[in-house]
């Protein structure tokens, strides 16, 4: 360790500059983790973060550094740049001011406002699952530029692992996405699953833009909480890969999150593999769609895609108290969110991997081909049919509608708005 220690003193520096860069340390043991955090404690240097349960350290380093000598050090696992990630919407939001306007409530507060619900959440027949349940005790996390307050959102906390202060959204993207997911429909729209307990992550800034680093912490707060419904509209700037996020992500998906992860915004350039984390395995990859179900011209093509959603000019939530649309597979990634909430909610046992292959084996066939859209168009309820749920019928929904105050939907089972 000493030998780490001269070569850390004499390379780590605790501000960045132009002359430094950002690298993730990982060490073989606990005991090597933290023997090297009080030695750079005790040289005077700070450390970015630190996630424990990776014996994870962040340091800036001087860019002129020769880093295999620190990989090759014994106690060292493996060394990598703290790569770059990007919000994966492509167009900006188009507000629709004054549209936060409070609707007459119905009698016992029985039924759901049809209304409200957006053509994109009826196309992936979430609704029909919401007389049983809304996703109702399922801990949902949104890991991107974070949430802002809005009177169709109810947030239960959150945290902020680029700088320790506010998970409040001051890019627009994190809010966007929690409506499709989560929003309430207490003003003017529902999202897919309105009532999860939403928790707020923010990893990216007001550019859209974050490091693996604060995206490995994130997932490792949400897992120390129980959050293990997991949103990720982002991908690696690149095409590289990231070992520390691939093994965070393996780690959350082995204690039993479903991780939804945008495919990406580049098209039809043709890639064998889609952006990470979405070409990950243990994580579900989401493709694009538009109100025609055609995959949409922007939505990234490759091998590893699971399923696609609607992911082209997309209604929900804005900072502000305000609506607006935005397109991208961003937005198609929290339908999947919703959906496994849902899921989650009826089946709490149901694993990771089993949701995945039931979103798959009920999606709805849509040309495109799989390196475009995956198994075809996401179908939550089907999903459930096929996991042992049973649809009530209208009469039985008319019947629960009178003896409960909770929300019922009274909208034919079949019907779709889209």
């Amino acid at each position: 360790m000493k030998q780490l220690e001269k070569l850390l003193k004499k390379t780590a520096v605790s501000r960045p500059s132009k002359t430094t860069s950002r690298q993730i340390v990982v060490f073989k043991t606990q005991q090597d983790y933290r023997q090297c955090l009080k030695m750079l404690n005790v040289n005077g240097i700070k450390p970015v973060k630190s996630v424990d349960s990776h014996r994870l350290i962040c340091c800036h380093f001087h860019r002129s550094t020769d880093m295999k000598k620190i990989k090759q050090h014994p106690s060292v696992a493996y060394i990598q740049r703290d790569s770059k990630v990007k919000a994966h919407a492509i167009k900006p939001a188009v507000t629709k001011r004054g549209g936060a306007r409070k609707r007459k409530v119905t009698k016992k507060n029985s039924l759901v406002d049809a209304a409200k619900i957006p053509w994109n959440v009826s196309r992936v027949k979430s609704p029909r699952l919401w007389n049983r349940t809304m996703g109702q005790g399922v801990k949902v996390a949104i890991i991107d530029t974070g949430i802002a307050k809005h009177p169709d959102l109810c947030i239960a906390g959150g945290v902020n692992t680029i700088t320790g202060g506010s998970f409040q959204d001051d890019n627009g993207h994190g809010t966007h996405v929690a409506g499709i997911a989560a929003a309430t429909g207490r003003q003017k729209i529902y999202g897919n699953a309105p009532k999860v307990k939403l928790f707020a992550v923010k990893v990216l800034d007001q550019n859209g833009n974050g490091f693996v680093s604060d995206i490995v912490e994130g997932i490792d707060w949400c897992l120390k909480r129980g959050i293990k419904v997991m949103n990720m509209s982002f991908g690696l700037t690149g095409s590289g890969n990231n070992k520390a996020l691939q093994d965070a992500i393996k780690r959350a998906a082995k204690q039993g999150a479903v991780i939804s992860a945008s495919a990406g915004n580049e098209g039809t350039t043709f890639s064998p593999l889609i952006d990470a984390p979405a070409r990950y395995p243990e994580t579900i990859a989401v493709a694009a769609t538009d109100r025609l179900n055609r995959v949409a011209d922007f939505s990234s093509r490759g091998n590893g895609i699971s399923v696609a959603a609607p992911g082209v000019n997309i209604l929900s939530t804005l900072p502000g108290d305000e609506y607006g649309k935005m397109s991208g597979t961003s937005m198609s990634a929290p339908h999947v969110t919703g959906g496994a909430a849902l899921l989650r909610s009826l089946f709490p046992r149901m694993s990771p991997a089993e949701i995945k292959r039931r979103f798959e084996a009920s999606a709805l066939r849509i040309q495109g081909g799989r390196q475009a859209v995956g198994a075809g168009l996401l179908q939550v309820a089907p999903a459930a049919v096929a996991s042992g749920y049973r649809v009530p019928s209208k009469a039985q929904r008319l019947k629960k509608a009178k003896s409960v105050s909770r929300p019922v939907l009274l909208i034919p089972s079949g019907q779709s708005k889209g």
